[in-house]
């Protein structure tokens, strides 16, 4: 998926360059997020913009342009202005996992159209059972018996087609020879409302999303695609612990800014972000919502981001994916 310098040279220069090129501070910026209010973006950037106002001399806000698995918002945010002023929040699916899903066409480039810019959060892909499943499926081989007993109702939801959740349920239900069908939604949230409901059996969300339901029963997490248990369910068991040691990933959120943003201000909005981050009350926020926070340089982003966009090409490949928008 290209080195790093493949990264740099595509249109990310000026955010590892410095540049004598004169740049103002935005007096404020919007944090375009391309996913329904209510999910993973507002439980973390929402508490963090309040941390920032005493760090970061912009006032920042957020909105929201959902749709297409989040590619409505990071076209939008790829045809703004770089002056600080707009902002891309979101998954790591819209940027290193969509140029394998979408191809030619993905009406933006990762690497030339945006800067990465923060990273905030880490957080794992829960299998999640709902009240579409009955009670005594408690374990991930009584779902496999479940589902060959029923296999009319072997759907499964997830929050966005092509979205790192997807491609976890995807590839579970390859290994585990089950031919379920993926149900996308518009988001997590969503999501979860059909869970609960009972109209979609089991999803392959955000763990943050369903952990309130889990902590009081009315969900079922059956695995959890991180490499070892997750600190906020250690109860529940890994894929890789499960035998099914291809799911074995982390997704992320992040923020990024549209190609060519001058470097000063990314690099005062990074260093703004990290200080915010590791404050007692996103402690809190992380604690909460079963997630680890991230806290890097701009370039130690990008890498990450390189290395993530390598990763998945084999895992989408195997899965056979085919966009249908």
């Amino acid at each position: 998926m290209g080195s790093r310098m493949g990264w740099i040279g595509a249109g990310g220069a000026a955010w590892v360059l410095s540049c004598s090129a004169a740049w103002a501070q935005p007096a404020s910026t919007v944090v375009w997020s391309g996913f329904p209010v209510g999910g993973l973006g507002d439980q973390v950037s929402r508490p963090l913009i309040e941390q920032l106002r005493s760090r970061y001399p912009g006032t920042i806000v957020l909105g929201s342009k959902p749709g297409a698995g989040g590619r409505i918002a990071a076209e939008f945010v790829k045809r703004a202005a770089p002056d600080g002023a707009t902002l891309l929040q979101g998954p790591s699916s819209p940027i290193v996992l969509y140029p394998h899903t979408y191809g030619a066409r993905l009406a933006y480039s990762p690497q030339a159209d945006f800067v990465p810019v923060a990273p905030l959060a880490s957080y794992a892909i829960s299998m999640t059972v709902g009240p579409g499943v009955p009670d005594e499926v408690r374990t991930l081989a009584d779902f496999i018996a479940w589902v060959k007993r029923h296999p009319e109702k072997a759907n499964y939801g997830i929050p966005a087609a092509g979205s790192a959740p997807h491609f976890v349920g995807a590839t579970f239900d390859r290994l585990a020879s089950l031919d379920m069908k993926s149900v996308a939604y518009k988001g997590g949230a969503p999501l979860l409302t059909d869970l609960l409901g009972g109209q979609v059996p089991v999803a392959f969300n955000v763990i943050s999303e369903v952990l309130p339901h889990l902590k009081t029963g009315r969900l079922r997490s059956l695995a959890v695609s991180s490499p070892e248990r997750w600190p906020a369910v250690p109860e529940v068991p890994t894929f890789a612990e499960l035998g099914y040691r291809d799911i074995a990933m982390v997704e992320f959120l992040g923020w990024y800014a549209p190609a060519r943003t001058p470097p000063e201000l990314v690099r005062r909005l990074n260093a703004a972000v990290r200080d915010a981050l590791q404050t007692p009350e996103m402690t809190a926020v992380f604690a909460k919502n079963g997630l680890m926070p991230l806290i890097e340089t701009p370039e130690a982003f990008a890498e990450r981001v390189r290395e993530d966009t390598a990763r998945w090409a084999p895992i989408v490949k195997a899965t056979g994916f085919t966009p249908e928008d």
